[in-house]
């Protein structure tokens, strides 16, 4: 290969698999910092040698075993200072097989290993998410944070106390005994829900989807349903494929935004939809289901319509009212006011809006202004309309997300 294509390829293999080298470094080193020295310097490797040995059969476990390497290395240079980490770099060397750390089934299984390490109880919930999506999935420390409605150095402290936590506590690496699992179960699930989120809608940025993100959450979606199928499970993994199934449709050739209303659903995924829907009915089937498999049946319902216009309102109204039970949250009241403007008219989801506008909680959320806009946009409150997108655009960070806003003010406005 010429030396631009293989500098290509590590990006490529950069982009895909650097989430699951790292995990695997982080078992083999037991620890995060040293672990993400040793990922930059095996890819950096990688960019020197691959031009001139060739792409190895099985690029992942090449760096795994090449990261590991360095790591034990750096160790022992670091030795001149500090006699103890000789002794670390010895027991790395001779307590590993060699063999273990190149099989690639031990690296696929490292991040799930690593999701319950990160969620383990002793860190505190939001310390178990931010430091999941930054270390299993990659996500920047800045969208993170914005995600979470604080500064990135806070979430980096945040970050860093959660690894200190992990090494002094000795938090082990390793997925919990089939008794312990219940309970880190929701921990897990949360951070799973938030990753495909992101994928599915990127908080900012050019695209609207960010592919690997959604992809990998169904990946580990599938691995906690093999690991534990539990009804939440099931419910999460249905979740995201019915709506990973309407992905291509979501934007146009021209990476616009496409409304649900008027996406091709010809050109929506049915074998995705199908599955999706039979985990659905197995979660219900337990009468043990909660929010995550109450959202995969509103999915469900809008899957199985076939145009917009025949979509069964009522009974999406009628299991939004079940996850309001269930979960009391604002974002739920808002989707459920959407779906009641479907079935009662946009008159009546416009005062559910502004009742929890009023309330203040969604005050900062541009989807409730977006959604305020368009309510006020059908019954012809033009002056009203225009003030909630422009509210929208200025709190809209995503581009498609913008661009849209801004077309519709410019038809509303002269």
């Amino acid at each position: 290969m010429p030396a631009d294509e293989i500098r290509r390829m590590v990006e490529s293999v950069y982009r895909a698999d650097s989430r699951r080298v790292l995990a695997t470094l982080i078992r083999l080193l037991g620890d995060f910092d040293l672990a993400e020295e040793a990922l930059h310097e095996a890819f950096a490797t990688a960019l020197l040698r691959w031009p001139e040995t060739g792409v190895p059969d099985h690029p992942r476990a090449w760096l795994v075993s090449t990261g590991r390497f360095k790591a034990i290395d750096q160790l022992r240079r670091r030795a001149r200072f500090d006699a103890s980490l000789a002794r670390v770099a010895d027991q790395l060397d001779s307590a590993v097989d060699p063999a273990q750390d190149v099989r690639e089934d031990a690296v696929e299984d490292d991040r799930l290993r690593l999701i319950f390490t990160c969620c383990h109880p002793a860190l505190p919930p939001d310390a178990r998410i931010a430091l999941t999506l930054r270390e299993v999935c990659g996500l920047e420390t800045e969208a993170i944070a914005r995600a979470f409605l604080i500064s990135a150095p806070t979430l980096a402290q945040r970050i860093v106390r959660a690894k200190t936590k992990i090494r002094d506590a000795g938090i082990p690496y390793q997925i919990p005994s089939r008794a312990d699992l219940p309970e880190r179960l929701d921990g897990v699930l949360h951070v799973v829900y938030l990753v495909f989120n992101e994928g599915y809608s990127a908080t900012s940025g050019a695209s609207l989807i960010r592919r690997e993100l959604s992809g990998e959450a169904i990946r580990l979606g599938r691995l906690l349903v093999e690991l534990l199928p539990e009804p939440e499970a099931l419910g999460l993994l249905g979740l995201m494929l019915l709506h990973d199934a309407r992905r291509e449709t979501r934007s146009s050739a021209s990476a616009e935004l496409v409304l649900l209303a008027d996406q091709d659903r010809g050109r929506w995924d049915r074998a995705q939809i199908a599955e999706g829907c039979t985990l659905v009915e197995r979660a219900l089937a337990s009468r043990r289901f909660g929010p995550y498999t109450l959202q995969a049946a509103i999915a469900a319902v809008h899957a199985e319509a076939p145009d917009s216009a025949a979509t069964d309102w009522p009974q999406i109204v009628g299991l939004y009212d079940v996850l309001l039970r269930v979960e009391s949250s604002s974002v739920v009241e808002l989707n459920r006011a959407a779906a009641v403007a479907m079935r009662d008219g946009p008159a009546a989801g416009l005062a559910l809006v502004d009742g929890i506008l009023s309330r203040g909680e969604l005050a900062d959320y541009h989807l409730a202004h977006s959604a305020r806009a368009d309510l006020c946009r059908r019954l012809g409150m033009t002056s009203e309309a225009i003030a909630s997108y422009r509210r929208a655009l200025e709190l809209t960070r995503q581009e498609p997300e913008r661009r849209f806003l801004e077309r519709r003010l410019r038809e509303l406005s002269p």
